[in-house]
């Protein structure tokens, strides 16, 4: 009995940290959207408060012995924080210039983007199956972009960058994970404040810090109570990835994903009112096809290496 009660207490566990990840996870996108729509928040303020947040959680985190800190040399970290500042600061301009369905769908081009310099760049190879699923994923993205009657140019650029950095900052933290012998949380402890020290001498040159518009200007105590929220989220986002990918499987977090790439998108639609045209609708379900391909295909070669490497004598 005992065993069959913590079996349960196991999945309920889990289950509860999925529940709870689905929630932030979403929450951070729309909230966002929200302060960027209805209280014109500058987004490189937003990003440095998220930062200060990440940073501050993470330190009360280590103080609880969550996580230990490792010392690491400030020398190796900053291009890495670099790109973490670039590729937050895009995807919000992103989020804030485009409906949330293009954000969300331009955010599913960062897997063909990481392939294709671990390709150029790290002579890495990948299977034909592989390489045939970026195809519906591309032209999905490309689909609901053409039909989008909101497109935006600048928002079009904007995630571009974002999907750019954000795929060099992705291989950038697998490969640094490996060279310091590091998790995610350490390296986020140091990498945080980092970025946060850059965006605090960029903000001034991009936009106010005082008066109007600025982070330090007149504004509602609604508009700051959730811009402190955000930050408070976008930490909680981290953290429960971070559990999750702890205590799961790499089947359940990468199926997860997919579940919330589709709860954001329709959410998207409902809360803001974004128009979708059969055409858009076409290209989401283009893109989420091949996403689960890739997904599909990834995870059982992974199985098959790893059953390989079991079976060797």
């Amino acid at each position: 009995m005992a065993s069959l009660a913590e079996r349960v207490w196991g999945h309920g566990r889990i289950a509860a940290g999925l529940l709870f990840n689905l929630l932030v996870s979403i929450c951070i996108v729309f909230l966002n959207k929200w302060i960027y729509v209805h209280h014109g928040f500058p987004n490189m303020s937003l990003t440095l408060v998220h930062f200060v947040v990440t940073w501050l959680g993470l330190y009360i985190c280590q103080k609880l012995d969550i996580f230990a800190p490792k010392s690491l040399p400030p020398s190796k970290l900053l291009l890495l924080a670099l790109s973490f500042c670039g590729f937050v600061v895009f995807t919000n301009l992103s989020l804030q210039n485009n409906t949330i369905g293009t954000y969300q769908l331009a955010k599913a081009m960062t897997t063909p983007v990481i392939i294709a310099i671990q390709t150029l760049c790290y002579q890495k190879s990948f299977s034909t199956r592989i390489q045939l699923t970026l195809i519906p994923i591309t032209l999905g993205v490309i689909l609901n972009s053409y039909y989008d009657v909101k497109f935006n140019f600048l928002g079009m650029v904007f995630a571009a960058l974002g999907v750019l950095v954000t795929s060099l900052y992705q291989v950038w933290v697998g490969a640094k994970q490996h060279e310091l012998q590091v998790n995610s949380m350490q390296l986020l402890y140091y990498q945080a404040p980092m970025s946060s020290a850059m965006l605090l001498v960029a903000v001034p040159f991009f936009e106010p810090v005082f008066g109007e518009g600025g982070i330090f200007g007149p504004w509602s105590v609604s508009a700051m109570l959730m811009v402190l929220l955000s930050g408070v989220i976008a930490f909680m986002v981290n953290l429960s990835i971070y559990w999750i990918i702890g205590n799961t499987s790499p089947v359940t977090y990468n199926m997860f994903g997919h579940f919330k790439f589709c709860i954001t998108l329709c959410g998207g639609y409902i809360l803001f009112k974004d128009p979708l045209s059969i055409n858009q609708g076409l290209g989401i379900l283009c893109t989420l096809f091949g996403i689960l391909a890739y997904t599909h295909f990834k995870l059982s070669e992974q199985e098959g290496n790893k059953s390989k490497l079991v079976q060797r004598p």
